[in-house]
């Protein structure tokens, strides 16, 4: 390990240790499920109408957030997660006048993965499914990876990596499906390391490509739904909002209809059909990806490891309103979900998704940074079923997993890093309490966003004006008290520009890129 490295590494373990109780002394296995572009409100647990009986039973034995966050947007979601830094500071999101494209950015040497922390405490790690993050994964501390690039084609990926050496391109019609191919690697590697490194315990990123654009799905998958979303989003997104009050998620008003999308009963028989049809493909998507969750889980129970595993599952962000068509196209007459469609979900049902929040992916109200959370932990957490209702942001799954891992402080503390603004939750698995920080920090697209206990400052787009709003009563974001509390949001305001200057000057050091307007 370089000297700098090494150096990181003490201010990091110092900045998380600092905060928490005693670090466990036996070493956890912890396993990491992500999802992609999955709305707030699509499992089961959480109020939806999609079939998960896994993640529901990890919910049952588990414990449930009903405030965690994410940063709008994949790549910087999966860098603030397995950096614990917010993603402008590591330079993978746009910062205006440093970065102009947060893909392009290269994390600087201060910044390594979770598994380069996790390796000296003994632990392996492995990798599989979406990556979109700056470098390779084997080069970034993983000792084994499944890596697909393409994510516009879930039948059939054109580029994929296996520990970081390119595979051939996958055959039309060979049987393979996105997530079952992602299940099936992370359940080999476990085999694998049952077989060969049982004394030792192990970190596994499964990052699935679900359900993610294109709506594409298994025929016999998508049949389980037929019929499941003929009543429409209006109805709907009614529904959820009385289930999610009835399991105790939110007590909240449903957010207004995004603009431009139309009452479904606006809507001809011809074009219901055509809509419910799209909404089927995403629940069938998010319902294989629970059965192979489920198939996970089952090699943990084979392996007699499921008790000592932390599992935790999240979305990147909320569900997608985008509207586009890339990789082979949609083919006139195609099925839907099949692999000659290309379909999004687009608002209407991005509506339904992240109910009843406002907005979705890319923007910063509460649809668009608002995700599940669930921490299953036998050994752990005594709690079952409970919710845990602190806000929490995707900067603190790594010092959380590091605190579960078992580090102590160094004493040879030095400040070539940063001291990371994630905080370890493990407190917050005994019980509920105080959100661990003092306010979190959203950019992306020109979108901006600040929260301060139950206050949020959110404004949509570059030059748009702040809207406040009191999340503890009004989490869809429905009554702006902007020109009620100027002052308020003058204070917030402040301090939301006052991180970006932080961070904005933090991203300048060592910068390998060239800075750009």
């Amino acid at each position: 390990m370089s000297r700098l490295l090494r150096a990181a590494l003490c201010c990091f373990l110092f900045g998380v240790a600092a905060c928490h109780a005693p670090a466990q002394i036996r070493k956890t296995n912890v396993v990491l499920f992500l999802a992609d572009d999955m709305g707030f409100s699509d499992l089961g647990c959480y109020g939806g109408e999609v079939h998960t009986p896994n993640l529901d039973r990890l919910a049952r034995e588990g414990l449930r957030f009903t405030q965690f966050y994410n940063t709008a947007r994949c790549w910087p979601s999966r860098a603030a997660i397995l950096t614990g830094y917010y993603a402008q500071q590591v330079r993978r999101d746009t910062i205006p006048g440093v970065l102009a494209n947060g893909t392009d950015g290269v994390r600087p040497s201060w910044a390594p993965l979770l598994p380069t922390y996790l390796r000296p405490l003994g632990y392996r790690s492995y990798h599989s499914g979406k990556w979109h993050l700056d470098g390779l994964a084997l080069a970034n501390g993983f000792d084994r990876s499944y890596m697909l690039i393409d994510t516009d084609r879930h039948f059939s990926p054109k580029t994929h990596l296996e520990d970081d050496k390119e595979l051939p391109p996958v055959k039309p019609n060979s049987g393979y499906y996105s997530t079952t191919a992602i299940a099936e690697h992370a359940i080999t590697y476990l085999k694998e390391h049952a077989k060969s490194y049982s004394d030792r315990p192990f970190f596994e990123y499964v990052a699935f490509t679900c359900p993610h654009f294109p709506l594409m799905a298994p025929a016999e998958d998508i049949a389980r739904y037929h019929g499941r979303f003929d009543a429409g989003w209006d109805r709907l997104r009614e529904e959820r909002l009385a289930r999610m009050k009835r399991l105790g998620i939110l007590d909240c008003g449903l957010s207004a209809r995004t603009p431009g999308v139309p009452a479904w009963t606006e809507l001809t028989a011809a074009e219901k059909a055509v809509w419910s049809a799209r909404m089927e493909v995403h629940a069938a998507m998010v319902d294989r990806m629970d059965r192979e969750i489920g198939r996970v889980i089952a090699q943990l129970r084979a392996m007699k490891e499921l008790d000592n595993t932390a599992i935790f599952f999240l979305s990147d962000n909320g569900a997608s309103a985008e509207r586009l068509v890339r990789g082979d196209g949609n083919a006139a007459g195609a099925s839907p979900g099949s692999a000659q469609s290309f379909l999004c979900l687009e608002p209407a049902w991005a509506n339904l998704s992240n109910s009843p929040l406002r907005l979705s992916k890319i923007f910063v109200h509460e649809g668009g940074i608002s995700t599940s959370f669930i921490v299953h932990w036998p050994k752990g957490i005594r709690a079952k079923g409970e919710m845990r209702r602190a806000q929490a942001h995707v900067i603190d799954l790594t010092p959380t997993i590091l605190e579960i891992a078992g580090f102590h402080a160094p004493s040879d503390v030095s400040m070539k890093a940063p001291p990371t603004p994630g905080r370890s939750l493990v407190s917050l698995f005994s019980r509920d309490g105080p959100t661990p920080h003092a306010d979190l920090w959203w950019f992306h697209a020109g979108n901006r966003a600040l929260r301060v206990g139950d206050w949020k400052i959110v404004a949509a787009g570059s030059g748009s004006p702040w809207e406040l709003y009191d999340i503890a009563r009004d989490r869809g974001e429905s009554h702006d008290l902007a020109s009620n509390e100027p002052e308020r949001v003058k204070q917030m305001e402040a301090i939301w520009r006052a991180h970006m200057e932080e961070f904005t000057e933090l991203s300048t050091r060592d910068n390998p890129v060239q800075k750009r307007p």
